[in-house]
């Protein structure tokens, strides 16, 4: 079973970066509500992007990479893979 990267842009114009092997059934719980602590103070507005990865490890380990880009940096990380 692969892992996928995701970023969602919250309503507030703020980016959520997570893991998960079932990206529709993640983001319908942050959207719930039910999701991470930051997209319940951060409702979510839509997903950007979501990349396959073989195990959970190389997403992780891609995640942490992510989350330490500028917020421009992300956005322009989600235009490039989205556009795959």
């Amino acid at each position: 079973m692969g892992w996928f990267l995701y970023l969602i842009e919250c309503q507030d114009g703020s980016l959520y970066t997570g893991i998960t092997v079932d990206v529709p059934a993640r983001y319908a719980a942050h959207a719930s509500g039910k999701g991470a602590r930051y997209t319940r103070a951060h409702p979510p507005l839509r997903l950007l992007v979501s990349i396959p990865y073989p195990d959970r490890s190389s997403a992780s380990k891609a995640e942490y990479r992510i989350k330490q880009l500028s917020p421009l940096q992300k956005r322009e990380f989600a235009n490039q893979h989205a556009s795959r």
